[in-house]
């Protein structure tokens, strides 16, 4: 009889450790367990709502502060200014280059303007300024009331732009284009209501001229 390698059962012999059992079938999963598998899978591959979209929020308020320089700008642009017989800019032997920030009021023969709107009329003898239905108190009032209400707004935006940029808020700056016979009185009452109304720096408009 041949030898058998060790450890190898003989020839019709069961398999060690007894008969091979069956393997037990998988019961189908139920349509419950299906859905809550599904939920689960659905739940987990979503994606937060903030990176689906692009947040445009910062984006408005950068370019709401980029608007109001611009208008700022347009406004107080030299090649704005009017050229007519009713405003004669008075002439200067200044080199100073013109500043570009400031509310742009405007005082003709005729009328005062700020940011193109007419404020009120100028008489003919404005010696004694506006009339007196436009201050405050009567005719020896400094104070021009429709010249301060047209302020307002502007000051308003103006204090929001200086916050932003890191300037004073408290005061704001005006460029006064002038006809060059205005009167003393009217000029003083135009300086004297925007103090009131917060405005602290003063630019006279003038034309270069040859020394």
């Amino acid at each position: 009889m041949a030898n058998m390698p060790p450890n190898q059962p003989p020839p019709g012999a069961p398999p060690a450790g007894g008969p091979a059992k069956p393997m037990a079938r998988q019961k189908p999963a139920s349509m419950a367990r299906y859905k809550r598998e599904l939920r689960k899978e659905i739940r987990r591959r979503a994606h937060e709502p903030e990176i689906n979209f692009l947040n445009i929020t910062a984006m408005l308020d950068m370019m709401t502060i980029i608007l109001v320089f611009l208008l700022k700008s347009m406004s107080s642009s030299s090649a704005s200014i009017p050229q007519s017989g009713d405003l004669a800019i008075p002439k200067s032997v200044l080199t100073t280059e013109a500043s570009q920030e400031g509310v742009a009021v405007l005082v003709s023969r005729s009328q005062i303007v700020v940011d193109d709107n007419v404020i009120c009329p100028v008489p003919s003898d404005a010696t004694h300024g506006v009339e007196g239905k436009y201050k405050r108190s009567g005719p020896t009032d400094l104070y021009i009331v429709p010249l301060a209400n047209s302020l307002q707004s502007w000051r308003e935006r103006d204090r929001q732009v200086r916050l932003a940029t890191g300037k004073d808020p408290s005061s704001s700056e005006a460029i006064i284009i002038a006809d060059s016979n205005t009167p003393y009185r009217l000029l003083v009452e135009v300086l004297f209501t925007l103090g009131q109304s917060e405005f602290a720096k003063f630019h006279l408009m003038v034309l270069q001229s040859a020394k």
